[in-house]
Formats: C-alpha cells, sequence, structure tokens
C-alpha cells in the first residue's frame, strides 16, 4: 500500500477530516488529526478517534510543531491555504492534498462532479436516483452528505459515485478530474474567502482543469464556461438556443420532449435546470427516455429548498433557507411570480451587495421583512424600494410578514445568504423557520 507506515496530518475534526483519518488509517498509514477547536463535541470525537487509533491535537495543540516530520498533509475543505493550522506545513515545504484528491487516489467507480453556485445538491441528488433506476450501483457524496473519502472506505464497488464538489474543495486539487462535470450556474457567493469574484470562479473552474476530450462538460448556457477540452452539452431554461432546454413545463433536446417538468414534484425553472442536467448525464450515459422518466417522476427535493412547509388561509409558507446567496433567492422569486410574495431575507453579512437583485425584487415581491447581520446593508441597497421592514428574529419576522401579505399570497423565506450569524447552518435556520410557522398557525 503506498501509505503504509506514512505519516500523515489531517487537519479539521470535522466530517471531511475523519472521513480521510479513517480512510488513511485504513490503508496503513500513521495518522495525527489537528483542530484549533475545543468544543464539547470536538473532545467527544477525540475519545472515539483515540480508540480506533487515530492522534487528536486540539486548540493551541492543534497548530503543529514539528511540520516537517510529517510525509504530506491532508486538509478539510473548510480549512483556508491562509489559516494558521496550515502555515507550518506550508513554510516546510509538504506537500498538501484535498480530502476529495486524496480519496480520487484510491477510487476505481467512474466519477461525476457537480459544481456550481445553487443547485448542486438536488442536481447530484436526482442523477444518482436516475442512475439507480437504470440499473447501477451508485453512491452520491462529496460537500454534501457523506465525504468523498467515507465512500472509499466502504470497500464497495461501486459503478459511479456522484460528488457534490464546492471550490473549496477544488482549491487543492491535483489529478482530481470527474469523467462527466457539471457547471450548475455560476453568481457572486463567499466573498468573505475569495479576494475577488475571478478568484471565486477560477477555483470553480478547477473541475474542468484534468478532463481530455474523452471525457464530458456539461454547462449552463447562460455563464458557459470557455476553453473546455472535454465535449461539451449545454442546458437552460431561460433560451432554446442550447442542447437542453424548456418550452413551457416541457424539457427537450433535439426536438424531443424528455419530460414534463409539470409532471415531477419539482417546481421552478432552478429544478428545470436540475432535470435538464440529470438528463444530459443518464443520456451520455445511453439510457432511454422511459428509465429516466421513471425515476424523474418520483424523486421529490430535499428540504430547505422552496419547500412548502405549510397553507393556512390561503397563505403558502415556503421554507428556502437553502438560499444562501443573492442568486438563489432571485430564482426562489422567479418561481412563484405572479403570487402575492412577502419576503423574508437576511443573516451574515458577506460582503455582497443585494443591488442587483432590486430589479427582481421590486417586480415581483410586495413587501420585505428583514432580520439578521445584514439586514440595515439590505435595507440600504434596497432603499429606493421603500418596502423593507427590519425585525430582531425570525419569530417577529414572521408575525410581520403574515400582517403583511394578502390573501392566497405566498410567505417566501429565502434570506439569500448564509445563517451563521443566528444558526448553526441552513438546516437549523430552516428548522427554526419551520417551527416558527407551525406555532404561528396554530
Amino acid at each position: 500500500m503506498k501509505y503504509k507506515e506514512k505519516r500523515i496530518a489531517v487537519l479539521g475534526c470535522g466530517k471531511s477530516g475523519i472521513a480521510a483519518s479513517r480512510l488513511a488509517l485504513s490503508e496503513g498509514a500513521n495518522v495525527k488529526l489537528f483542530d484549533t477547536g475545543y468544543s464539547d463535541q470536538l473532545q467527544e470525537s477525540v475519545l472515539a478517534l483515540n480508540a480506533e487509533g487515530i492522534s487528536v491535537a486540539l486548540g493551541q495543540e492543534g497548530i503543529c510543531k514539528d511540520p516537517a516530520s510529517y510525509d504530506f498533509v491532508i486538509m478539510s475543505p473548510g480549512i483556508s491555504l491562509e489559516w494558521e493550522i496550515v502555515q507550518p506545513f506550508i513554510k516546510s515545504g509538504i506537500n498538501i492534498l484535498g480530502e476529495i484528491e486524496f480519496a480520487f487516489g484510491l477510487c476505481d467507480s467512474e466519477i461525476i462532479g457537480v459544481t456550481g453556485t445553487n443547485g448542486k445538491t438536488t442536481t447530484v441528488e436526482i442523477i444518482g436516483k436516475i442512475l439507480e433506476e437504470c440499473g447501477e450501483k451508485v453512491a452520491i457524496g462529496g460537500n454534501h452528505g457523506r465525504p468523498f473519502a467515507d465512500i472509499i472506505n466502504d470497500n464497495i464497488s461501486y459503478s459511479t459515485i456522484v460528488l457534490e464538489v464546492s471550490s473549496f474543495q477544488l482549491e487543492t486539487i491535483k489529478n482530481f478530474s470527474p469523467h462527466i462535470a457539471v457547471w450548475t450556474n455560476f453568481a457572486p457567493d463567499h466573498l468573505d474567502r475569495y479576494r475577488s469574484l475571478e478568484d471565486y470562479r477560477n477555483a470553480k473552474m478547477q473541475i474542468f482543469i484534468n478532463q481530455g476530450d474523452e471525457d464530458w462538460a456539461i454547462v449552463n448556457g447562460i455563464d458557459k464556461p470557455k476553453n473546455l477540452k472535454a465535449k461539451t452539452v449545454t442546458f437552460s431554461a431561460y433560451n432554446e438556443f442550447n442542447d437542453y432546454y424548456l418550452s413551457g413545463s416541457k424539457i427537450i433536446s433535439d426536438d424531443e420532449v424528455i419530460v414534463d417538468q409539470s409532471m415531477t414534484k419539482l417546481r421552478g425553472l432552478h429544478n428545470a435546470e436540475n432535470l435538464m442536467v440529470a438528463i444530459a448525464v443518464a443520456k451520455i450515459r445511453g439510457y432511454e427516455n422511459k428509465q429516466i422518466l421513471n425515476a424523474a417522476l418520483d424523486y421529490k427535493a430535499p428540504p430547505h429548498r422552496c419547500e412548502l412547509i405549510a397553507e393556512s388561509q390561503g397563505v403558502q409558507f415556503i421554507n428556502d433557507s437553502k438560499a444562501t446567496n443573492i442568486h438563489a433567492m432571485v430564482s426562489a422569486i422567479n418561481s412563484f411570480k405572479g403570487h402575492d410574495i412577502v419576503l423574508v431575507a437576511g443573516g451574515k453579512d458577506k460582503g455582497i451587495s443585494y443591488v442587483e437583485a432590486s430589479e427582481t425584487v421590486s417586480k415581483n415581491v410586495n413587501s420585505v421583512v428583514l432580520f439578521g447581520e445584514n439586514k440595515f446593508q439590505i435595507s440600504e441597497d434596497w432603499k429606493a424600494l421603500s418596502k423593507c421592514h427590519l425585525v430582531e428574529d425570525l419569530n417577529e419576522a414572521l408575525r410581520v410578514a403574515l400582517d403583511l401579505v394578502n390573501e392566497s399570497g405566498v410567505i417566501l423565506f429565502s434570506p439569500g445568504t448564509s445563517s451563521f450569524d443566528m444558526f448553526e447552518g441552513y438546516e437549523d435556520r430552516g428548522n427554526a423557520f419551520k417551527n416558527s410557522v407551525i406555532k404561528l398557525i396554530t
């Protein structure tokens, strides 16, 4: 085994770091995991990992004192190369791999990689469901669900592994190369991590860097990446000048109706594009329309993505907590065009201007309720709209929204930013919204 008796430092004691540590240990390596945190949860993880034979250093000890003694480093995607925990290894010239690169080197399955600003998780899940329906043995994971290293450590022979791949994961790849790479869309995000929008885009573009002319790139026709080496398929729900496009509710390719979206459980133009991608993957793999349709009709989107929580006295309460950037929020608003929309938005301040969403909000939203760290910034960006109401928390936001919404309207919870100012993640935020709705209407 190429990792037998190698000394490996793993940075980050989250899901990816723990999975990479276990995979490295199973390959015969001597593993030490470093994390500068020191929470009760981390200390519980230490006990379990120590019992498995993995040494862990937390807190101040999480900054390695002898970096030159390690053969290489595996870095969790949530860690930036600029952080203090990485610097000793960079200064010592130690080879640094991301978790996804490490797992790829031990993978025999065909890889489908999905990146983009929005739609990655739903797209990965639809692809996985369609391929399973067509008879393949499939695993899905990556940035969503199970870490790649955890899937590899299964020692199960999967025909295909479908991975959601974030820009953070792509920053540290060297050889990682999916046979089919998907670019769902691109919009401003993560400018609290990247110096510029160009840096963010360049990180995303890494998904194509190692592809050749026998590989495939499935890309959004509106913001299509240039100079791709792979065979390219385009899609768009916004115009017909693409390989896959939308006519009414019908997804069409080569003048053939593949799926009528109205027959599925997915709504909105963003979900039409997610379906297009999954169909394109299945078509590349040679599957027939009937097989694709059966899986598409049965698929239900994961929670917190334009999820109908309740309908009370004609008002729909929609949980779109997964909308952690402006592009996702705009897509959600467009999905409910023609309704009386009260938008509930706001959260962590990521240094992004909301001016670009002004036109969409002005045309389609009747009232806006803002809460969270960036509520004042959004209110300033949208001051010309004259319909923003600032509140202290989510419970108050819902009460105000209910006073503002008209009969048969929609209260759309689509924050347009991440949740870490007040919540542990978008799931925690979405669950808080659900609980508030239930309390409010019962």
